[in-house]
C-alpha cells in the first residue's frame, strides 16, 4: 500500500544560533535570537535531515515501504539510534494511513509532531528547592566539558541575576581547579577549592556551609570525571551526596551529566551505564553545533528517559542555551 507524498527540497539558509529562555516561558514571549541561535547551532544536522528528507519525498509522488526505508536511513545517520527510529517509521506509517497524508509538507509535519512527542514525554519543570541554597552537582566521564560546562552555568544563571557560588570539587585532574578559577573569575561568582589530590567532600562541605551562611541560590559542584566501572570513585560520589544533604536537605537538588554530542551512540551508551550508577536528572549536552548528528538529543530522550536541560553550542561563556523542545524541533524541520 502506497501514501502520497509531494515533496519539495527546502533550502534553507543557517540563522544565528539560540539563545533559549526558560522551558516555562510562553512561546510568545521568546526572543528571536533564542531561535536563531539554536537554528545555528544544528545547522549541520538541519542540513543534513532536511536534503535527505527532501530527496526521498521528491524521488516520487508514491511514498511506500521502499521510502519509508530510506527515511529510516536519513534518521539514523542523524544519530537518532534504532530503537527510536523504528518507533518513528511505525508511528508515521500509521498516522499517513490513518490521516491520508498526500504531500511532504504534511510528513514533515507528522515527523515533527513525533519527535516533539519523544522530547515532551521527559520535559518535566525542574523541582527546585523552596529554601536557597539549590545544589548542582555535574558528573561525567572524562573529556566531556564537565568544567567549562560548570563555568557557563555559572554565568547563565548570574545573567538571570541568581547569586552562584561554585565549588572545585575535581582534585584529580591537573589543573582543573585553576581552570575553574578562571571561569569563576569571568563570570563574577566566588570559589571554593582545596588543594590538588585533597578530599573533595572536604572542598564540599565548605562550599555548602559557605553557601548557607552567604545566602547563595546555586551552588554549582564541579567532580572529577570518572567512568561507572571505577567503584572507588562512584563510592566517592556517593560520599559527596550524602556531605551535601547532611548540610541541605535534599541537595544535591539536580544531578546533572555533561555529554559530548559529537560521541553519538558510544556516548549514549556510556551515559546510560552511567545513570544506572548515579541519581542523574538531566542532561547536559555540550559540542552540540559540532556535529551533524544532532538527533542524538533525541535519542537520550528516549532511551534514557533524561531531560536534554541545556546545550553547549560553542566556545564562549555565553554559548550554553536552555534546551527547548518545540525551539529544538523547530530547528531542525522549519
Amino acid at each position: 500500500m502506497a501514501f502520497s507524498f509531494f515533496g519539495k527540497r527546502d533550502k534553507e539558509t543557517p540563522e544565528p544560533n539560540p539563545a533559549a529562555p526558560e522551558p516555562s516561558q510562553p512561546e510568545s514571549s521568546k526572543p528571536r535570537g533564542f531561535f536563531d541561535r539554536m537554528k545555528q547551532a544544528v545547522s549541520r544536522t538541519r542540513e543534513a535531515l532536511s536534503e535527505s528528507i527532501g530527496s526521498v519525498v521528491a524521488l516520487t509522488r508514491e511514498i511506500d515501504e521502499n521510502n519509508l526505508d530510506d527515511l529510516e536511513l536519513v534518521l539514523l545517520a542523524s544519530d537518532i539510534g534504532s530503537v527510536t527510529t523504528g518507533e518513528i517509521i511505525t508511528h508515521l506509517r500509521e498516522r499517513a494511513l490513518r490521516q491520508g497524508i498526500n504531500d511532504g509538507a504534511e510528513l514533515k509535519s507528522l515527523l515533527k509532531a513525533e519527535l516533539r512527542r519523544i522530547l515532551d514525554s521527559v520535559a518535566h519543570p525542574i523541582a527546585h528547592p523552596s529554601t536557597p541554597p539549590e545544589v548542582i552537582m555535574m558528573v561525567g566521564v572524562n573529556g566531556t566539558g564537565k568544567t567549562t560546562t560548570t563555568g557557563k552555568l555559572a554565568a547563565l544563571y548570574r545573567s538571570q541575576g541568581r547569586s552562584v557560588l561554585l565549588c572545585a570539587a575535581d582534585t584529580f585532574r591537573a589543573a582543573a581547579i585553576e581552570q575553574l578559577e578562571v571561569w569563576a573569575g569571568r563570570s563574577g561568582v566566588q570559589l571554593i577549592k582545596t588543594r590538588q589530590g585533597g578530599d573533595p567532600s572536604a572542598a564540599l562541605f565548605d562550599a555548602c556551609t559557605a553557601a548557607k551562611a552567604r545566602a547563595t541560590e546555586i551552588l554549582i559542584v564541579d567532580t572529577a570525571g570518572r567512568l561507572h566501572t571505577k567503584s572507588d570513585l562512584m563510592k566517592e560520589l556517593d560520599k559527596m551526596r550524602r556531605t551535601a544533604e547532611k548540610l541541605i536537605p535534599g541537595a544535591p537538588h539536580q544531578t546533572l551529566l555533561v555529554m559530548d554530542a559529537t560521541t553519538g551512540q558510544n556516548g549514549l551508551q556510556q551515559a546510560r551505564l552511567f545513570t544506572e550508577a548515579a541519581r542523574v536528572t538531566g542532561i547536559v549536552l555540550t559540542k552540540l553545533d559540532g556535529t551533524a548528528k544532532g538527533g542524538i538529543v533525541v535519542a537520550i530522550a528516549r532511551e534514557l528517559g533524561l531531560p536534554v536541560l541545556y546545550a553547549g553550542v560553542g566556545e564562549k561563556m555565553e554559548d550554553i542555551l536552555p534546551f527547548d523542545p518545540a525551539a529544538f524541533v523547530d530547528s531542525l524541520l522549519d
